[in-house]
């Protein structure tokens, strides 16, 4: 396994199991607040390291710790009832909003994530995605694509999660909620994951 090839491992651990692995270790000792404070320190530990050492900013892993701190804001504010409840499909709400708004700008949020994929993957393939951004309007239309299909995704996961949330017993609502939530982000990737292939056999 190469450096590089590590290196990508590495940022998966750190956004999605250390992230995990901390908030079911801390909630036990300092409840929901001391445990989402938890789950952020690894992503701040990898981003301060790629932004000092490789003057690299993970998208993906600012992603994460803005939902994060949404749902911190949430529980600190004093909200209760139905709001407190509801705090974790209103963050993905939210980032899902995030994905529609970015359309708007010369790069939407797919771009960014892409980008930062890929200058993880090896180092200057993001210059090359530059430079096929600004001379291939297909790719700038695929990227937008996406970002229109996250984005509107992740709103209805966050409506049809929230209705669960308000309309259903604790128990029932935590139980189909966190199943809504799983098999919309493996339909957003197999999705993403279809279309990239599709749109690579085109340019070929």
């Amino acid at each position: 396994m190469t450096v590089l090839s590590a290196r990508y491992v590495i940022a998966i651990v750190v956004n999605v199991a250390l992230p995990a692995l901390a908030y079911r270790i801390a909630i036990g000792h300092f409840g929901v607040v001391g445990a989402l404070i938890a789950s952020a320190l690894p992503l701040v530990v990898w981003m301060t390291f790629d932004l000092t050492r490789y003057r690299h900013f993970d998208a993906l892993s600012g992603i994460v710790l803005a939902g994060i701190v949404m749902s911190l804001l949430v529980l600190l504010s004093g909200a209760d009832g139905w709001l407190r409840n509801s705090r974790e499909p209103a963050v993905s709400g939210v980032i899902g909003m995030f994905f529609l708004l970015s359309l708007f700008l010369d790069r939407p949020l797919v771009y960014y994530l892409a980008r930062s994929t890929l200058s993880r993957e090896q180092q200057g393939r993001e210059a090359d995605f530059d430079d096929r951004w600004a001379t291939r309007p297909a790719l700038a239309r695929s990227i937008r694509l996406m970002t229109a299909v996250w984005g509107a995704g992740l709103v209805g996961e966050n409506l049809a999660r929230l209705w669960i949330t308000l309309h259903l017993p604790d128990t029932d609502a935590n139980r189909l909620s966190t199943f809504v939530s799983y098999a919309t982000y493996a339909a957003l990737t197999v999705w993403t994951m279809f279309y990239r292939n599709r749109y690579i056999k085109r340019q070929a």
